[in-house]
């Protein structure tokens, strides 16, 4: 027999979705619990008066807006003597003692590794760091007043364009020191959370999990510096374990061997991709890894010189490396297999999603 939906059913809903639909989130809990306006109206108001959401505007255009239940801010100055652990500990651990463990341990090492960033390579003065509350996540502020991270890497790198970094960035092991950092702070970090946001100068990086969404935007207003946002659900039942298995190999002692690439990072604006210069900026640093996730997400096409630079002559060059393509577009997909007509195995360079 179907389970009767509860009130606290109806409840958690309208939390997990008011933030995506804080205009219309009365229609679709209506249409999704079948129960009248008038009783998801009882339940806005008992939300409401409990302090879990507020409504703006009138009648016709009421919008909720999802309340933080705890708000904290830390201004700190950036110095050799400043340690991301102990500022954790002091902080924002104590707000977050009665977190899930998994949930906790996924919000120290992210913070941790993004304060040890603003240590090490901002070249900043001051920051800040917030946590912030809500009824069903976690979110954390990590914010700098440095050179910003993107123009970094940019000069790092000898890049030609920040966006340019945003791309190196997500393939992991990029780092500007080698002899004291990894790299995979933030790739990993970004992995973790449910929504990762990193705005620096004029461009937004932004990854949702799940999904696997990868956006970058021209900020409105540019930021001084760097700011990152990341958030969680507080019911997650992701773990750091998961998380690292997910791009290691067995066979190669846990290492990092396995990498995403969001492909349509590398074009810009409504440009496409057609150019071998274009792809070898996807292929660029691959070296290290073992097998490389090419996600074709939001891309319709490719030229025959983009896809014959990597799927023929990257392969040919790497034939260590295994490359694996996905949620690609019939035409992307077709000027693929065009490229690699006279490889045996081609089928197996192909990931179903």
């Amino acid at each position: 027999m179907k389970r009767k939906h509860t009130g606290k059913d109806i409840a958690e809903f309208i939390i997990n979705n008011v933030e995506d639909n804080p205009k219309s989130i009365s229609n679709i809990v209506s249409k999704k619990f079948g129960v009248s306006r008038q009783s998801v109206h009882r339940h806005l108001m008992k939300l409401i008066s409990d302090g879990f959401i507020k409504a703006e505007g009138n009648t016709r255009n009421r919008q909720y807006t999802l309340l933080p239940l705890l708000e904290k801010r830390f201004s700190f100055h950036i110095s050799p003597d400043l340690e991301d652990d102990k500022f954790w500990h002091q902080n924002i651990l104590p707000l977050l003692k009665d977190s899930k463990e998994n949930v906790l341990d996924i919000c120290h090492y992210g913070f941790t590794e993004m304060m040890n960033n603003v240590i090490e390579h901002s070249e900043g003065s001051s920051g800040i760091a917030a946590l912030c509350l809500f009824p069903n996540k976690i979110k954390l502020w990590v914010m700098d007043n440095g050179i910003g991270i993107f123009k970094k890497i940019t000069a790092g790198l000898h890049l030609e364009d920040e966006r340019h970094a945003v791309l190196e960035l997500t393939k992991g092991k990029l780092t500007t020191d080698k002899a004291h950092h990894t790299g995979e702070g933030i790739f990993f970090t970004s992995r973790m959370f449910d929504e990762f946001n990193i705005m620096s100068g004029s461009l937004c990086f932004s990854h949702t999990q799940g999904t696997e969404e990868n956006w970058l935007l021209q900020n409105e207003k540019p930021t001084l510096g760097t700011l990152v946002i990341m958030s969680i659900n507080n019911q997650s039942s992701r773990t750091i374990n998961k998380v690292f298995d997910k791009y290691s190999a067995a066979s190669d002692d846990y290492s990092f061997s396995k990498t995403h690439v969001p492909v349509a990072l590398a074009r810009y604006g409504n440009e496409q991709l057609v150019s071998r210069s274009q792809a070898k900026r996807v292929l660029a640093r691959l070296e290290p890894f073992k097998e490389v996730f090419l996600d074709f997400h939001g891309v319709a096409y490719i030229g025959q010189a983009f896809a014959d630079e990597i799927f023929r002559v990257f392969k040919n060059e790497h034939p260590n490396i295994e490359i694996v393509w996905a949620r690609a577009s019939k035409e992307v997909e077709n000027m693929i297999k065009r490229v690699m007509t006279d490889s045996p195995d081609r089928n197996k360079f192909k990931l179903n999603l």
